[in-house]
C-alpha cells in the first residue's frame, strides 16, 4: 500500500476555519488526556461498563469535533474505535488483552494525529489500525503487523461512498477491508450529541501566555518587597516617635526645673533688696516684672507643649500607616498565593505523556510494560514540571531499554510476561520526592565496574559504595549497552538528566538490587516562588531556611554539645525522636558554631523525610514570608542552595536547603573524610562596640564616629535596654555615659563588672560630669576610661584601640 507522498507537506487549510482548528485542538489535546486514564484503568479492570462507556463518550465527542474542523481521518479512525467500544458496551463483544492494546494503538495514533494537526503537517489514514478494529467489530482475529496508510485517491477507489461523503480534508480511509467501515460512517446523532453536551459542559475559562503569568508572579514578589521595606522604614519611623517623646518628656523635665530656679532667683533678688534697703512696696512678680529669662522659659514651655502635640499627630498618623499596611500586606499575601495556585499543576496532567512514551517505546523494542502512578493529584510548580518532562520522559525510555528483560526473559524466570515502571510523588517538607521503578533485571554492577576501569575512572583494587560506583551512570558518555540505537546505548542522557535536576537545585541517586529491578529517587524543590522561611545567623552572615523543612527550635548547653561530639555520633532528642546533630559552620566550610559565647546553643531541628538533623547555629533570628529568587544555574548547582531573597534593607541573604548538606556530610561520614573547611587567611574580626546614652544625638554622633573607623556599632537608649541587647551579642568595648532613665551608667558598670559574662568588656565613660567625685566612683566600680563631653574624635578613637588592644585593666 503506498503511502502519503508527502507526509511532512503542509495541511491544506483552504476549507477550514482557523479559530475552529485551534478550539479543536485545545478540546482534543484535553480529551486523549482523560481518555488515557481511563484507558489505564479500564486495563486492571476490563469488565468495568462504566469505563468503556466513558471511553465511547470520549471518542464520539473527539469525532465530532474532528468533523466539524473538516478533519477526516480522526473523525474516522475515532469511529471506528467507539463501534468496537459500542459492541463492547451492548455485550456483543469481549475487548480482552488483545482488544485493549489496540485500543491504546488507536489512542496512541490518535495523540500523533493530533500533534500533527498542531503542527499544521498532512495526515494520511491507519489503514491496518483501521483494519484491526473492524476485525474486533466483526469478532475476528487480528495479528499484528506493520501498519500501513493510504491517500485519498486510494480510499476513493476502495469506498466511493466515503470519498463522497467525505469532506475536502487531509485524506480518507482507504483498502477494501475497511470500505464497509467507512461507508457506515454517516451524519452525526443529534441525540448523543445533546447527550454528550450535557455529560461534558464546559467550563469557563480563560487562556493566558505561561511568560505573561510568570512576570506577574515576578511583580507580585517585587511588591513584597517593597512591602517589607515599607515596614522596616516604618518600624524605624516609629523607634524614632519614640525617641522624640523621650527627648520631650526630658526637656519638660528641664524647663519645669529652670522654671523653678528661674523664679528662686528673683525671690533671693528681692529678698537681697530688702536687706540692703531697696524694697518697694511690691514684689517683682505682683507686677508683672518679669525678666527676659522668664519669658524664655514660658516661651520654651510652649514650645514644648507644642512638639507633644506633633508628637502625637504623628503618633496617630503611623498607627494609621501600619493598619493600612497589614491590610497591604494581606491583600497582598492573597494575592501572590493566588497567582502561585495559577502555576500550581497535578503531576497528573503529565502522566497521559509518559504513558504514550511507554507504549510507543516498547512497541519498538518489542517489550510490554504497564505504567503505574501513585500520587499524581500531588501539584508541583509548572516551571519544575515542564522542566522535568524531558527528564522522566529518558528514564522511561531508560527503563524500557536497559531495565526490563523482553517477555520471552522474564517468563524464563517466573516474571509476569508484562513489565511495571512505577512513578510514585510525594511531598516532603520543601521538597517533591520521585520514585522511578522498575522490576527488571536491576543493574550489572561488574559491567559498570568494568567501564569504570576501562575509562580510566576507577582503580581495580577500589573498594567503593554501590551508590558511588551507580553515579558512573550519572557521568558524561558513560553507557554498558552492547549495542547502539536510537533509544539508548550512545552514552547521552543520564548525565543531562542529572544537570537538569541539579540546576533545579534538586538531587537524583540510584538504588538497584540485581534481578529485582532499579529505583531512580529525584528530590525537587517544591516551589521556586515564594516560602515561609526561618533566619539564623553564623558569624555576622545571616542565612534562611524554609520553614517547612523545619520541625522546631531547641537549645543545648556548650558543655553537652560538646560531650556529644566527642562521643562521635553526636544525638539529640526531640518528641521523642533522635536528631543527629551537625554544625552549620562545618557544613558550610565556614568556621565551627561559636558555642562558648552563648550560655546555651540554639539548635534547628530539620526535618525531611526519614532524614532527621540538629543543626547548631550562633542565632536564630526568627521567620518570616520570603519571595525566592533565582540564583542561575551556576549556584543552582552547588548542593544546598534553594535559592536567595531580598531583605528589606535591600540585602540579599541566601535560602539554604539543609538536607542535600547533611546528606553529603554523612557520606563523606561514611567514607572516612570530614568536610574541608575553607583554605583562607585569618579573618580580621570586626570589632562591636555599644554605644548606651540617652541622648539620640549622642548616639548618631557617636555611631557615625566609629562607623567611619570600620568598627560595628550597637546601641542602646539606657541601662535597661542594654543589658536586653547584651542577652543576644557581647560587645567587645562600650561608651557608656552617666545621666540616664531607668538604669545609669553608674549602676549599669555595676551590673557588668558582677556579670561572669560582661565583666571582661572595657567601658569608656563619656560623660559631661568630669568632677573628680564622680571620676572616682566610676574607677572604683571598674571603668577603664573617663571622657568628658564634648571630647574630640581623635581622643577617642585612641582610647577605643587602646582598651580593644589592651583588654581590661589599660592604663587610664
Amino acid at each position: 500500500m503506498a503511502a502519503d507522498p508527502d507526509p511532512d507537506g503542509p495541511l491544506q487549510l483552504a476549507d477550514m476555519d482557523e479559530e475552529l482548528l485551534d478550539i479543536f485542538l485545545e478540546e482534543g489535546v484535553d480529551i486523549l488526556d482523560h481518555s488515557d486514564g481511563m484507558l489505564a484503568r479500564l486495563r486492571e479492570n476490563p469488565a468495568d461498563r462504566e469505563l468503556v462507556v466513558g471511553l465511547q463518550r470520549d471518542l464520539h465527542t473527539l469525532k465530532g469535533g474532528a468533523r466539524m474542523a473538516g478533519i477526516s481521518p480522526i473523525g474516522d479512525l475515532g469511529h471506528a474505535a467507539e463501534s468496537l467500544l459500542e459492541a463492547v458496551a451492548d455485550g456483543r463483544r469481549e475487548l480482552g488483552p488483545i482488544g485493549t492494546e489496540v485500543l491504546e494503538r488507536v489512542f496512541d495514533r490518535l495523540h500523533g494525529m493530533v500533534t500533527r494537526i498542531g503542527e499544521r503537517k498532512a495526515l494520511a489514514m491507519p489503514v491496518t489500525l483501521l483494519g484491526y478494529v473492524d476485525a474486533l467489530v466483526r469478532g475476528e482475529t487480528i495479528a499484528f503487523e506493520a501498519e500501513e496508510e493510504a491517500t485519498a485517491e486510494e480510499v476513493a477507489a476502495a469506498a466511493p461512498v466515503a470519498a463522497e461523503e467525505a469532506k475536502p480534508a487531509v485524506t480518507a480511509p482507504p483498502v477494501s477491508h475497511v470500505a464497509e467501515v467507512v461507508a457506515r460512517q454517516t451524519a452525526l446523532d443529534v441525540a448523543a450529541e445533546e447527550e454528550d453536551a450535557s455529560v461534558r459542559a464546559p467550563q469557563e475559562q480563560i487562556r493566558i501566555r505561561a511568560d505573561l503569568l510568570d512576570r506577574l508572579v515576578n511583580y507580585a514578589g517585587e511588591v513584597a518587597i517593597y512591602r517589607a521595606r515599607l515596614e522596616q522604614q516604618l518600624g524605624a519611623f516609629r523607634g524614632g516617635l519614640v525617641e522624640m517623646e523621650a527627648t520631650t518628656a526630658r526637656l519638660r523635665e528641664q524647663l519645669r526645673r529652670l522654671e523653678i530656679e528661674t523664679e528662686a532667683q528673683i525671690i533671693a533678688r528681692y529678698q537681697r533688696e530688702q536687706d540692703e534697703g531697696e524694697a518697694q512696696n511690691f514684689d517683682p512678680l505682683e507686677l508683672d516684672r518679669f525678666s527676659t529669662l522668664q519669658q524664655l522659659s514660658r516661651a520654651l514651655a510652649e514650645s514644648a507643649a507644642d512638639l507633644t502635640n506633633l508628637q502625637g499627630t504623628l503618633d496617630d498618623l503611623t498607627r494609621q500607616y501600619e493598619t493600612l499596611l497589614l491590610q497591604q500586606s494581606r491583600v497582598s499575601s492573597e494575592l501572590q498565593e493566588g497567582l502561585m495556585r495559577t502555576r500550581m499543576v497535578p503531576f497528573d496532567s503529565l502522566v497521559p505523556r509518559l504513558r504514550r512514551i511507554l507504549r510507543q517505546t516498547g512497541s519498538e523494542l518489542g517489550k510490554r510494560a504497564q505504567l503505574k502512578v501513585e500520587g499524581a493529584q500531588g501539584e508541583m510548580d509548572r516551571n519544575v514540571l515542564d522542566r522535568m518532562t524531558a527528564p522522566l520522559e529518558h528514564m522511561l525510555r531508560n527503563a524500557l531499554a536497559h531495565g526490563l528483560e523482553t517477555p520471552e526473559e522474564r517468563a524464563k524466570i517466573g516474571k509476569p510476561e508484562e513489565g511495571t515502571v512505577r512513578i510514585q510523588v510525594a511531598r516532603e517538607a520543601s521538597e517533591v520526592v520521585i520514585h522511578v521503578t522498575d522490576d527488571g533485571k536491576g543493574i550489572d554492577r561488574e559491567a559498570i565496574r568494568s567501564k569504570a576501569m576501562q575509562r580510566g575512572l576507577l582503580a581495580p583494587d577500589a573498594q567503593i559504595s554501590d551508590r558511588e560506583l551507580f553515579g558512573f551512570i550519572l557521568q558524561s558518555g558513560f553507557s554498558t549497552a552492547q549495542t547502539i540505537s536510537k533509544i539508548a546505548g550512545r552514552g547521552v542522557g543520564m548525565d543531562v538528566v542529572h544537570n537538569e535536576i541539579k540546576q533545579l537545585g534538586g538531587s537524583l541517586h540510584i538504588e538497584s538490587e540485581l534481578g529485582k529491578g532499579t529505583q531512580f529517587v529525584i528530590r525537587l524543590p517544591f516551589t521556586l516562588a515564594v516560602t515561609q522561611a526561618v533566619f539564623v545567623k553564623l558569624g555576622e552572615t545571616n542565612f534562611a531556611v524554609p520553614i517547612t523543612s523545619v520541625q522546631g527550635v531547641a537549645r543545648i548547653a556548650p558543655s553537652e554539645l560538646e560531650a556529644q561530639v566527642a562521643g562521635g555520633s553526636p544525638i539529640f532528642q526531640y518528641a521523642g525522636e533522635d536528631y543527629a546533630i551537625h554544625d552549620l559552620g562545618q557544613l558550610l566550610g565556614h568556621g565551627q558554631v561559636k558555642a562558648a559565647e552563648s550560655l546555651q546553643v540554639p539548635l534547628l531541628l530539620a526535618r525531611t523525610g526519614d532524614l532527621r538533623a540538629a543543626i547548631s547555629v550562633d542565632q536564630v533570628i526568627g521567620s518570616k514570608e520570603i519571595v525566592v529568587k533565582p540564583t542561575g544555574p551556576q549556584i543552582n548547582s552547588i548542593p544546598g542552595i534553594f535559592g536567595a531573597t531580598i531583605m528589606g534593607d535591600g540585602s540579599v541573604v541566601v535560602i539554604l536547603d539543609v538536607a542535600p548538606l547533611v546528606r553529603r556530610a554523612d557520606l563523606l561520614r561514611q567514607a572516612g573524610e570530614t568536610m574541608q573547611e575553607a583554605e583562607v587567611a585569618e579573618l580580621r574580626q570586626v570589632p562591636l562596640v555599644m554605644v548606651v546614652d540617652d541622648s539620640i544625638t549622642m548616639r548618631k554622633v557617636s555611631s557615625r564616629v566609629l562607623e567611619r573607623a570600620g568598627y560595628e556599632v550597637m546601641t542602646a537608649k539606657d541601662g535597661v535596654d542594654a543589658i536586653e541587647k547584651m542577652q543576644e551579642r557581647v560587645p567587645n568595648a562600650m561608651l557608656l555615659d552617666i545621666e540616664m532613665p531607668r538604669m545609669d551608667g553608674y549602676e549599669l558598670a555595676t551590673h557588668m563588672r558582677n556579670d561572669l559574662r560582661l565583666r571582661n568588656v572595657p567601658i569608656i565613660m563619656i560623660t559631661s560630669r568630669t568632677g573628680e567625685k564622680h571620676r572616682q566612683r566610676a574607677f572604683e566600680i571598674g571603668v577603664d576610661r573617663y571622657l568628658g563631653k564634648p571630647y574630640q574624635e581623635p581622643e577617642l578613637m585612641r582610647n577605643v584601640q587602646e582598651v580593644l588592644k589592651v583588654g581590661r585593666g589599660g592604663a587610664g
